[in-house]
C-alpha cells in the first residue's frame, strides 16, 4: 500500500510560467542560502580569529549619509542590522501576506494551531532562560533565545530531502512567521533606545500614507520606496528599531493569481506593441504585464533572493565573529547566558511546539490538528531550534563584551544542536515499519482545498474508476502548445496507476488561440452522441487541425452523426456547458492551461511524469491514510 513513500515526500522544481511566490519556491532559496549563510559564519570566525583587529576595525567604519543639516550616521554593522535587515524583514511581511491570501492560512481556521505553536514555541524558550538566569543582569537578554531563523531553520530542513515531507516546510514557515511578529515586536518595545515621540509619530503618519497611497490603487515602486526610506529614517531618530518598516510595508502588499482578464489585457496591449512598436505601446504593454502579476510576487520576486544569499549572510559575517580560545569556551558552557540559549533552543523549541501541537488537537478532539503526522512535527520542533539571524540581532542589542560573546556561543552551538536533533528524528523515524512510517510523518489531516467546483460525475467527463483515491482534474485547452506536450505524460501516468479518476476541464485561451472555442464546443458536441473521450483524444493530438471543416473530418473519423455534429456546431449548442468549466476555473483561480488539480489541491510543479507521479502517490498515500483514520473512528 506504501510503496510510494519516498516519492511522495519529494516536489519537483517550481516552474516560470507558474507564480513566482509559492512556498515551494521561497523553500528552494532558502535551500541555496542556508550554505550560503553557513559559508558566511565560518568565515566570520575565520576572519576575527586570523585578525581581529582588522574584523572590528571594518565593522566599526563609520559611513554618513547626509542632506543638509540633516542625515544618518552609523558604522557598518549598524548599517546591516538596522539598514539591510529592513529588507529581510519585508520579505518575511511578503511572505506572511502570501501565506494568508494564497497559501494554508487563506482558510482562517487554519490560523489558531500554527500562532499558537508559534507563540509557545517562544514562551517556553523564554521561561527556560528565565529559570537558568534568575537573579542575574544577564535576564535581561531573554530575547535572545526565542525566535527562529526562518532562512537557515528552512533551509537545514530542505537538506533532508525525502525524510520529511514537504508540507512539514509549510507549517513551520506559518509557525515562523508568527515567531517573526513576536521577535520584532520585542525588539521594538524591549530592546529600542529611549522613544523620541515626534519622529516616531512622523514614521507611523508615513505608514499610513502608505496605506492611502495603496488604496488609491498607486503601483509605482518608487512612490513606496521613497515613502519607506522616509519612515526608515523616522523611526531610527525615534529609538525605535526600523526593522518594523520593512514588516509593515510586506504586510500591505496583496499576493494573488494572474486573473485571466488581466492576461487577456496583456496579451492585447502586446499585440498593439506588435503591430505598432512605439514608446508609448511599448510602455502600455509593460505596464500591463506588470498589473497582471501581483505586487506580492513581483517584490519576492526582486528581494528574496537578494535577502537569502546577500543580505542574511552579510549579517552574519558582521555578528558572527567570535575569538575562540579554550578560556573563553569554558567560561561560556559554565555561563547561564549560553546554557539558557542553548537549553532554550534546544527543549524549549520543541517543547513548546509540540505541546501546544498536542494539547490543541486533544481538546478540539481532533478538529483542529496538525497539517503533517507527529514525527513531521517533533522534526519541525527540533529545526525551529535554529535562532540564528534574528537571535543575535538580538543579543546584539542586550549584551555586550563578554557576555555578547557567550551569547553567540549560545546561539551557534544551538543551531548545530538543532540540526543534530532533527537529524536523529529523522534516522529513527527511518528505521520504523513503512505504514507506521506514513503515518507518522504525513499525519491525517484534511488538505486546504483550491478546486473551487467539486467534481461531479453526472456533468464532469471523467475516465477511470470513480471510486479511485485519486482524483486528477485538467484543465486544458485543445490549441494550447503546453496541454499537447502534457498529453504524453497524463496518458503515461493513467497507465502506470490503474486507480486514478482523470476529469478534463475547458479553458480555452480565446485571445491567445483562436480556434480553442470552437474545438472546445466540438468535443461536448461529440459528448452529446456519447463519444467525448474519442474526439477528445483525436483533438489534443491534432492541434493543427482544428478549423471547422477539420472538425467534420474527425467527427466523421470516428463515427459520429455528422450531420447532427454539424447543426450542433452551427447553432452553438454546447456554448453553456463550455462556459462552466471556464466559470469553474475563474473561480478557483486558474488562469493558464495546462492547470492540474490533485484531490482538490493545485499542483504547483512541473508537470513531467516524475512530478506528477510523485504529487499522484503523495495524494494517494494521504488519502488512504485519511480514509484509514475515518474507519478506525
Amino acid at each position: 500500500m506504501f510503496r510510494g513513500l519516498a516519492a511522495a515526500f519529494t516536489g519537483g522544481s517550481e516552474r516560470d510560467r507558474t507564480t513566482a511566490a509559492t512556498a515551494w519556491a521561497y523553500i528552494r532559496t532558502e535551500t541555496g542560502s542556508a550554505a550560503v549563510l553557513l559559508a558566511a559564519t565560518l568565515a566570520a570566525l575565520a576572519w576575527v580569529n586570523i585578525s581581529p583587529g582588522g574584523y572590528d576595525t571594518v565593522w566599526q567604519t563609520h559611513l554618513s549619509v547626509r542632506l543638509g543639516s540633516h542625515g544618518v550616521s552609523l558604522d557598518l554593522r549598524d548599517w546591516v542590522n538596522s539598514g539591510l535587515m529592513t529588507l529581510f524583514f519585508l520579505v518575511v511581511g511578503l511572505e506572511a501576506r502570501r501565506e494568508f491570501d494564497l497559501g494554508e492560512l487563506r482558510d482562517r481556521r487554519r490560523i489558531p494551531l500554527p500562532m499558537m505553536a508559534g507563540v509557545f514555541g517562544m514562551v517556553v524558550p523564554v521561561a527556560i532562560y528565565l529559570a537558568v538566569n534568575a537573579g542575574r543582569s544577564s535576564m535581561h537578554g531573554w530575547g535572545t533565545a526565542m525566535s527562529t531563523d526562518t532562512a537557515f531553520a528552512l533551509g537545514m530542513l530542505a537538506l533532508l530531502g525525502s525524510r520529511f515531507p514537504q508540507r512539514l516546510h509549510t507549517f513551520i514557515l506559518t509557525v515562523a512567521v508568527v515567531d517573526d511578529f513576536v521577535a520584532l515586536a520585542v525588539i521594538a518595545v524591549a530592546y529600542s533606545d529611549h522613544i523620541s515621540w515626534t519622529p516616531l509619530l512622523v514614521g507611523v503618519g508615513v505608514l499610513l500614507l502608505v496605506l492611502l497611497v495603496r488604496g488609491a490603487g498607486v503601483r509605482r515602486g518608487v512612490v513606496y520606496g521613497v515613502l519607506g526610506v522616509v519612515a526608515w529614517v523616522a523611526f531610527l531618530h525615534s529609538g525605535v528599531d526600523p526593522l518594523v518598516v520593512g514588516l509593515v510595508m510586506g504586510l500591505l502588499s496583496y499576493a494573488y493569481p494572474a486573473s485571466r482578464d488581466a492576461l487577456e489585457r496583456a496579451t492585447g496591449l502586446f499585440r498593439s506593441f506588435r503591430e505598432q512598436p512605439t514608446a508609448e505601446l511599448e510602455r502600455e504593454a509593460r505596464l500591463g504585464l506588470a498589473s497582471a502579476v501581483s505586487p506580492n510576487d513581483r517584490l519576492q520576486r526582486i528581494y528574496h533572493p537578494w535577502s537569502s544569499y546577500v543580505i542574511v549572510p552579510l549579517f552574519a559575517l558582521a555578528n558572527a565573529g567570535i575569538e575562540i580560545d579554550g578560556p573563553l569556551l569554558r567560561d561560556a558552557f559554565t555561563s547561564p547566558i549560553t546554557l539558557g540559549i542553548l537549553l532554550g533552543y534546544g527543549l524549549g523549541k520543541p517543547i513548546g511546539i509540540v505541546g501546544v501541537t498536542a494539547l490543541s488537537t486533544r481538546l478540539s478532539k481532533g478538529r483542529m490538528r496538525p497539517p503533517v503526522g507527529w514525527a513531521s512535527v517533533l522534526g519541525g520542533g527540533t529545526i525551529a531550534g535554529i535562532g540564528f539571524t534574528v537571535s543575535l540581532l538580538i543579543a546584539t542589542l542586550a549584551f555586550d563584551g563578554q557576555q555578547l560573546e557567550e551569547a553567540k556561543i549560545g546561539v551557534l552551538s544551538a543551531v548545530v544542536f538543532a540540526m543534530l536533533a532533527t537529524t536523529a528524528v529523522a534516522l529513527v523515524t527511518a528505521r520504523l515499519p513503512l505504514e507506521t512510517r506514513a503515518r507518522l510523518l504525513l499525519g491525517t489531516a484534511q488538505s486546504v482545498v483550491d478546486l473551487a467546483d467539486p467534481v461531479d460525475p453526472e456533468r464532469d467527463h471523467v475516465r477511470g474508476p470513480l471510486d479511485a483515491p485519486v482524483t486528477v482534474v485538467e484543465y486544458g485547452d485543445f490549441e494550447c502548445p503546453f496541454c499537447g506536450q502534457a498529453e504524453d505524460v497524463v496518458r503515461e501516468l493513467l497507465a502506470d496507476f490503474g486507480d486514478i479518476r482523470y476529469v478534463w476541464r475547458h479553458l480555452p485561451l480565446t485571445d491567445v488561440h483562436p480556434h480553442a472555442q470552437l474545438a472546445a464546443e466540438a468535443a461536448e458536441a461529440a459528448a452529446l452522441q456519447g463519444r467525448f473521450w474519442e474526439m477528445r483524444d483525436l483533438l489534443i493530438s491534432r492541434q493543427e487541425s482544428l478549423k471547422f471543416k477539420d472538425l467534420l473530418a474527425h467527427a466523421k473519423e470516428i463515427g459520429l452523426d455528422v450531420p447532427a455534429f454539424h447543426s450542433a456546431l452551427k447553432d452553438r449548442v454546447t456554448t453553456d456547458r463550455v462556459r462552466q468549466d471556464v466559470e469553474s476555473a475563474d473561480l478557483s483561480g486558474v488562469a493558464g492551461t495546462p492547470t492540474f488539480f490533485i484531490n482538490g489541491r493545485r499542483h504547483h510543479g512541473a508537470y513531467d511524469i516524475e512530478n506528477l507521479t510523485a504529487a499522484v502517490l503523495g495524494a494517494k498515500e494521504r488519502a488512504l491514510l485519511i480514509d484509514g483514520a475515518g474507519s478506525t473512528r
